[in-house]
């Protein structure tokens, strides 16, 4: 089982690559906000974030799910909503 510290670095290099950003995962801050004053992403990158999670880890992450600004409120709190639904 990956540990959410791995899991977190992990969802970092996935959010890298989805997204062709050019930092090192290692850079992105687990608790610094993904949009706005964080890594200032917007709706387009949630939209490819959320479809390179379904791809990764099995599992739908919903457009129109209220718990959004939660679940991508940080790497932290989306890789603890990976570890919590991932079918695989």
């Amino acid at each position: 089982m990956t540990t959410t510290l791995s899991l977190e670095a992990e969802v970092a290099a996935l959010i890298v690559e989805a997204l062709h950003l050019e930092v090192a995962p290692g850079e992105i801050d687990p608790e610094a906000p993904l949009f706005g004053e964080g890594l200032g992403l917007d709706s387009i990158d949630a939209l490819e974030i959320a479809l390179a999670v379904s791809k990764r880890y099995g599992f739908q992450l919903r457009s129109d799910d209220e718990r959004n600004h939660r679940i991508f409120r940080s790497l932290r709190a989306l890789a603890a909503h990976i570890e919590t639904n991932r079918t695989g």
